[in-house]
């Protein structure tokens, strides 16, 4: 019963973050000259999609092997990292011809600070899950 309740908490999770991620992208796309989408609307969830796994398993492993600059730079390093994703993402839509494309550093490292800004005021208006802990 625990688990259960628990892989829907993980599902729905998951699914608020993929719908912030797509938002955050359209907002950069609207915002920052540099940043196109050209397809459908289904094409814009699509690389949301791709945008959040690349997130969750790219950024991670960027962020071990660039820790001292990231440590020297207190932190502000990772707003060229949150780029470098952008930049990824762009080529991995392309490869998918999916319309979205990013003209280079400068327009990355805006949609990264506005796709930064826009995840953290969508996340912070989520309620919050309760969680009920369980002595074991």
């Amino acid at each position: 019963m625990v688990f259960r309740s628990s892989h829907r908490i993980r599902l729905k999770n998951f699914f608020i973050r993929w719908l912030i991620n797509t938002i955050a992208l359209m907002v950069a796309v609207k915002i920052v000259p540099g940043i196109i989408y050209s397809g459908g609307w289904w094409g814009i969830l699509l690389v949301g999609v791709i945008f959040g796994l690349i997130n969750a398993y790219i950024r991670p492993l960027i962020q071990i092997f660039t820790l001292p600059i990231l440590l020297l730079s207190l932190g502000l390093f990772t707003l060229i990292i949150n780029a470098m994703m952008l930049g990824i993402t762009s080529w991995l839509s392309k490869q998918f011809d999916l319309g979205f494309s990013v003209a280079g550093f400068k327009p990355a490292f805006l949609g990264a600070l506005i796709v930064s800004i826009v995840s953290m005021l969508l996340s912070c208006m989520m309620p919050q899950e309760k969680r009920e802990y369980y002595p074991q």
